[in-house]
C-alpha cells in the first residue's frame, strides 16, 4: 500500500483515492460525514485489480447512497414515523 498523499509540483497536497488506503480513507471521511448529520450511509470497498493504465490495483468506494444523498435523510425517517 502506498502513500495517500503526494506533493504536487506546486507544493499543493494530492490525495490518491483510488488505492487502497485512499479509498478506505474516502469510505471513513463519506461516513463520518453523514453520520454528524444523522444518517446512516453504508459505503464498502472492492477491488478492481490491478489496472495497466493507472499503474497499480484500483480499489472502488461503493455506497447505498442515491445522487450524493442517504437513502432516507434523518427528516425523511421522522416524517415516515
Amino acid at each position: 500500500m502506498g502513500d495517500v498523499f503526494e506533493i504536487g509540483r506546486n507544493g499543493e497536497v494530492i490525495v490518491n483515492y483510488c488505492d487502497k488506503s485512499g479509498a478506505l480513507l474516502l469510505k471513513r471521511r463519506i461516513e463520518e460525514y453523514w453520520r454528524e448529520r444523522g444518517a446512516d450511509v453504508h459505503v464498502t470497498l472492492h477491488g478492481a485489480g490491478f489496472i495497466s493504465a493507472m499503474r497499480f490495483a484500483r480499489t472502488d468506494v461503493r455506497s447505498d447512497m442515491v445522487d450524493g444523498f442517504p437513502p432516507a435523510l434523518p427528516s425523511q425517517q421522522s416524517e415516515a414515523a
